[in-house]
């Protein structure tokens, strides 16, 4: 039998195995099971009389389900035409009428057409990609993150864990620092107050982030209110997303024009003089045209003394289907960003100061940054009958960054005086990245491949300034008492002997490979390698010098999966990365670093995943990431560098995702790790711990539907003990957090949510940026949103 996986875009031609190699079979049924967890969602279709694989198509395109087909009962049948409003079973029911084809919906997002009453079995496929109707669960099937393809989230040989839309609903989150609480082996650093500063698996880095697959390099605080679901990929790997992810990639993906309809609007206030309202718009025009519009605005203050936040984005996206096997997407979104920067509070004798958790230390008037983000996307996507899919997507941005601070240093040995800072940063970023992925499913023998070709150019065009703080127009530190910290001392600002100020300009040209093979039923293997070509060329302005590099990057992947059984899978995988010596900001070269080598990251790891239940996934990973070739100052001549340093992070995590029962949602993780320099560097002796590494974290998160319409969440992190810097002088205390939810249903399209953060009203110190810029976690917040559907 000969497959057909329709997916949205178009048709995807699959070879499929005998039956007695692949038999995986589904009882052909009517199409009354529940269709995107709504039977009773209603979508307007438009779909002529044609043939029945491109009806089908087009029926997935407008459904927003997958739709897996047996292609020798459909490529010589012809569809009854479906005009007007149906739920997606009536829609294929009227679709199928007189075909002598039957179908089956396999839990919410997939359906399987083939011969009523025959006996035939169909087979579970690999599409290459999915358009779903966002699902307010939080189990995650699928991921394209791990492999560029749409894969099985237990047939990618890495660790993954997506953090869901429902979720992010449920938990009333807004930006990264949210997200990666439910995230085992990822933490948040503070980022001076104004960026997103992860630490994955013992590697801090401000750029590991994408947009769907594209580079999202600036530094700046993210929000996730046009965001479907969020990927973290863990561990180096290079093959996928190039340069830079030494510890991993935290990848967004956008909510997209579908032709369901969407109508979503939640208002929110609470505690701190919180505001917030969202907006998600969208539907079908027609069987050709979708628009999707989502949008958010915020003004709130903040538990610290003198904090304010005003936010705004808008995102407008459309598509466009071309015909039964080409789509084209576009969309533009502008984001504006401006906050206090808050740097927090000091250490004193090795711990976080007792200064009040409130306290702001230096001057709020003159601490703020603003933030203004354009971007453009444009996705061109085509499916031949044979099996080939062509993906082209670009994406434009434009950051316009500017923060300013006034920040605590070292407090005296008496505990009555402290040291305050300042100085300021803008930078002006422009990206621009192409990326075509070439992907085709090919039968050869009792083998199955899906093969993926791609190539990636890109340019990037950076201006740094840079100017330092001068208080009272004279000294770049100056001290205040411990107890009267805010102080409006005035500040004069201007350049320094060392204040950056130059022009970057960064590009990249990569070509990859990669095979994802299927040797029957119970073993898959994975390879893949990347080429870049990754040129850096800086012009110091003050100095009228010009600095470049070029680094020809070879990264290769490894993995291997064995399924003992359909829901379970155990792998193992080899992976690379590499950073070059500008940094993952590239924002400057010199003399020395422009003749450094990269440095490494190489990732093992060893795993298991398992679907208990269809919607409830158990995983667990195993692994050891070597960072080499790190500076480190010449034993022999202390004037010299040499690239002898080095790190190893160890560790092991579990990650459960799912239903436990129908009314029973969780998610959560544990992770234990262990990150220490393992040969000088630059910055750090022999054993030394890198900091903000827990050695063990712990989440979960429950949601009780009691009643249909009541609902109530609960959930627990706790986090041990970890360094604040690499010097291991200051310890952040472990602590634990307990955070609350309350979810009505008031009516059928109007629903109350209310949201506890640290329920016990804990006092602790949740991240910090360096040993005296600590940031106090909030005490007992609350937010209430009401969301309306339609």
């Amino acid at each position: 039998m000969r497959l057909l996986s329709l997916v949205g875009a178009g048709c995807v031609v699959f070879s499929a195995q005998a039956a007695a190699q692949d038999s995986r079979p589904v009882s052909l049924l009517d199409v009354s099971a529940p269709v995107v967890n709504d039977t009773t969602a209603r979508i307007r279709f438009n779909i002529p009389a044609q043939s029945l694989t491109d009806a089908l198509s087009q029926f997935s395109r407008q459904a927003g389900v997958r739709v897996e087909a047996d292609l020798a009962a459909a490529a010589s049948l012809r569809s009854q035409p479906v005009s007007g409003t149906y739920t997606a079973a009536e829609a294929l029911r009227r679709l199928l009428d007189g075909s002598g084809l039957a179908a089956r919906f396999v839990g919410d997002q997939t359906v399987r057409v083939a011969r009523a009453g025959t006996g035939e079995s169909t087979y579970a496929l690999t599409p290459v990609t999915v358009v779903a109707a966002s699902s307010r669960g939080y189990a995650s099937a699928r991921t394209t993150t791990a492999t560029r393809t749409d894969t099985p989230l237990r047939d990618a040989p890495q660790a993954v864990t997506v953090v869901t839309a429902g979720l992010i609903a449920d938990q009333g989150m807004q930006g990264m620092a949210d997200v990666v609480r439910y995230v085992p082996g990822v933490t948040m650093g503070a980022g001076e107050g104004h960026r997103d500063a992860p630490t994955i698996r013992g590697n801090s880095s401000t750029a590991d982030f994408f947009v769907d697959g594209v580079r999202d390099d600036a530094q700046y605080l993210r929000d996730v209110y046009n965001v479907e679901r969020v990927e973290a990929l863990k561990g180096s790997n290079a093959m996928i997303f190039g340069r830079g992810g030494g510890g991993g990639v935290i990848n967004r993906v956008s909510k997209e024009a579908q032709w369901a309809p969407t109508r979503v609007v939640t208002t929110e206030g609470g505690s701190f003089d919180h505001k917030r309202a969202t907006v998600d718009l969208g539907q079908g025009l027609g069987a050709s045209v979708a628009f999707r519009f989502n949008g958010m605005y915020e003004n709130s203050g903040g538990f610290r003394d003198r904090f304010d936040l005003e936010r705004f984005g808008l995102n407008p996206s459309v598509a466009l289907a071309v015909g039964a096997r080409t789509t084209v997407r576009a969309g533009y979104e502008f984001f504006s960003d401006d906050r206090t920067v808050d740097r927090g509070i000091p250490s004193f004798q090795g711990r976080p100061s007792p200064a009040g958790i409130t306290t702001f230390f230096g001057n709020p008037d003159v601490s703020y940054s603003t933030n203004t983000v354009h971007s453009a996307t444009a996705l061109l996507e085509h499916s031949t009958a044979g099996g080939l899919t062509i993906r082209n997507r670009a994406r434009w941005t434009t950051y316009d960054k500017f923060y300013q601070n006034s920040f605590p240093g070292a407090v005296n040995a008496a505990g009555t005086q402290v040291n305050l800072s300042a100085y300021n940063n803008a930078t002006d970023r422009t990206n621009l990245f192409n990326q075509t992925d070439v992907t085709l499913g090919v039968a050869t023998g009792a083998l199955r491949h899906t093969l993926l070709v791609g190539a990636e150019v890109g340019r990037q065009e950076t201006d740094n300034f840079r100017e330092t703080g001068y208080y009272n127009d004279a000294a770049t530190s100056f001290a205040v008492p411990f107890d009267a910290p805010t102080v409006e001392t005035p500040i004069t600002f201007r350049q320094s002997a060392t204040d950056a100020d130059n022009h970057a300009q960064a590009s990249v040209a990569a070509v990859y490979l990669q095979d994802q093979v299927e040797l029957g039923r119970y073993v898959q293997l994975l390879g893949g390698v990347r080429y870049d070509r990754f040129n850096v060329d800086v012009h110091n302005n003050r100095t009228d010098e010009d600095f470049d590099r070029q680094d020809d990057l070879l990264s290769p992947r490894a993995g291997l999966v064995i399924k003992p059984i359909e829901p379970m899978s155990i792998y193992g995988s080899y992976s690379v990365s590499y950073l070059p010596s500008s940094g993952d900001q590239f924002s400057s070269l010199t003399v020395t670093t422009e003749t450094l080598e990269p440095e490494q990251f190489t990732n093992y790891e060893v795993g298991a995943k398992w679907d208990v239940l269809p919607s409830l996934s158990l995983t667990s990973a195993v692994y050891r990431l070597d960072r080499t070739n790190t500076t480190a100052p010449d034993p022999n001549d202390a004037t010299r560098v040499v690239q002898t340093g080095s790190q190893r992070t160890t560790g092991w995590e579990l990650g459960l995702t799912g239903n436990v029962m129908p009314w029973w949602q969780v998610a959560g993780g544990f992770a234990s790790q262990r990150a220490r320099v393992t040969s000088r560097t630059a910055a750090a002796a022999e054993g030394q711990k890198v900091p903000l590494v827990p050695e063990q974290t712990f989440s979960l998160w429950n949601r009780w539907q009691v009643l249909p319409a009541l609902g109530i969440g609960l959930g627990v992190i706790h986090q041990d003990d970890m360094f604040a810097a690499i010097d291991n002088t200051v310890t952040l205390p472990g602590f634990t957090r307990a955070d609350g939810a309350l979810f009505v249903r008031i009516t059928d399209g109007l629903s109350a949510q209310v949201n506890v953060e640290n329920l016990l009203d804990e006092t602790y110190y949740a991240t910090s940026h360096g040993n005296n810029n600590i940031m106090p976690g909030a005490s007992r917040t609350l937010r209430l949103s009401l969301t309306t559907r339609r």
